[in-house]
């Protein structure tokens, strides 16, 4: 089957979704509920349904836009992503896989494709944490890996809670119905950027996702004693941020001795309070976001940075305390969505490099309640979240073509 990318097109649309924005361009805000994010929400329904695609909305604002297969009943291969974007971020995060599934559909449709099983793109709510601090908002309700309950529960840092937001922004209905039945999906593919710079450096068009890793996230608060800069002597303090400071490395030193190459660990917020040059800091609370493709080797690295806030507690004579924001398991990428992809790549004559996402995405989620699997294409430097943040036409329908191809083996004729 002959399968053409209308790539003109598709940058074109790509060009025009990141004119929705909050912040100056070549930056790209697209905020959760926001007035930009519900224009955006809407331009890209419009493009479905000039593309002849049934569309319908959950009462979480996740989009679904469905080509209706020969067998209806059976359970649909879906393909999409996210079209949120932090402050200052870019233009391809996510927005690829949305509008490059919607091109692969189109493409399948132009070569006359007929598929047994209908074939669905889907456009996740708030994959980003920007607003109610949790990413993957909309993937862990569809998966049952949040609850309704836990859900109405989010507050944003205005005190705004989920449920007032969304139907403020015209998304009713009870959160209990969104959690996909069993069997909805018979199969998952996500098209996205890197987001790193292997693809680039190593000269190759495609990654195949094997595994995805996951994050323990959460915070840690450490209180000791305020005083005045000038007046508490060195050997009498207990300086919550030098404490902080030790912990920091002790979460840098506790991936780097994990034993795996894909431990991650990040401390990318730190609050000092009271934050005044001649005070010495009394409190501080230091996020924690610690990754790993195997749950063994990221549950090993945080007991390490779990003994080490326990020494420091002792020695420095701070309270140290820990609160778990989450932590997901990783998931191993379907084996018959990845064969699909396999073949979709020889089909096109592209190379490709099987590889791991330390990324986490929508498809972490999705892997629990379908075969799922991850289609990669490089970004310049590998750079991404940030307005320079790139990926080639070139690279763009190589990718767009090889979902299509895995699309049809996964749908069938």
């Amino acid at each position: 089957m002959e399968v053409h990318v209308d790539i003109d097109r598709l940058s074109q649309e790509l060009e025009t979704l990141a004119s929705f924005t909050d912040s100056p361009p070549p930056s790209v805000t697209r905020v959760l509920y926001t007035p930009t994010d519900l224009k955006a929400r809407e331009y890209l329904k419009g493009l479905c349904r000039e593309a002849g695609l049934e569309v319908r909305e959950d009462p979480l604002g996740n989009t679904f836009a469905r080509w209706a297969g020969e067998d209806p009943q059976a359970g649909a291969v879906g393909t999409g992503s996210h079209i949120d974007a932090i402050p200052h971020a870019g233009r391809y995060d996510g927005t690829v896989g949305v509008l490059g599934g919607l091109e692969a559909l189109r493409a399948l449709k132009s070569a006359g494709f007929r598929p047994k099983r209908s074939l669905e793109l889907l456009i996740f709510t708030s994959e980003e944490p920007t607003r109610f601090g949790i990413g993957c908002l909309g993937s862990r309700l569809l998966s049952g890996a949040l609850s309704p309950e836990a859900a109405r529960a989010l507050r944003d840092s205005e005190g705004v809670g989920l449920e007032e937001a969304r139907r403020q922004a015209g998304f009713g209905g009870e959160l209990g119905r969104v959690p996909l039945p069993q069997g909805y999906y018979s199969a998952f593919v996500e098209l996205h950027i890197e987001q790193g710079p292997l693809l680039e450096r190593e000269g190759l068009p495609l990654g195949l996702v094997t595994a995805i890793a996951a994050p323990a996230a959460g915070w840690f608060e450490l209180e000791g004693q305020g005083g005045h800069a000038g007046a508490v002597l060195m050997p009498d303090r207990k300086d919550a941020f030098t404490a902080a400071a030790e912990l920091a490395l002790a979460v840098e030193q506790a991936a780097r001795e994990s034993g795996s190459p894909d431990t991650v660990a990040t401390t990318g917020i730190c609050e000092v309070f009271p934050g005044a040059v001649n005070s010495i800091p009394s409190r501080v609370r230091l996020s924690l976001d610690l990754r790993d493709t195997r749950l063994e080797t990221r549950d090993r690295a945080f007991a390490q940075i779990q003994q080490h806030a326990e020494r420091i507690r002792r020695e420095r004579g701070v309270e140290v305390r820990y609160t778990p924001t989450n932590a997901d398991p990783p998931a191993r990428c379907g084996l018959q969505v990845l064969e699909a992809l396999r073949h979709a790549a020889q089909a096109c004559g592209l190379p490709y490099l099987e590889m791991v996402s330390r990324a986490y995405h929508d498809s972490l989620f999705m892997a629990r309640i379908a075969p799922t699997a991850m289609l990669f294409i490089p970004c310049k430097n590998g750079w991404s979240h940030r307005p320079d943040e790139y990926a080639s036409p070139e690279h763009i329908e190589q990718g767009v073509r090889v979902l299509a191809h895995a699309l049809a083996e996964l749908a069938g004729s």
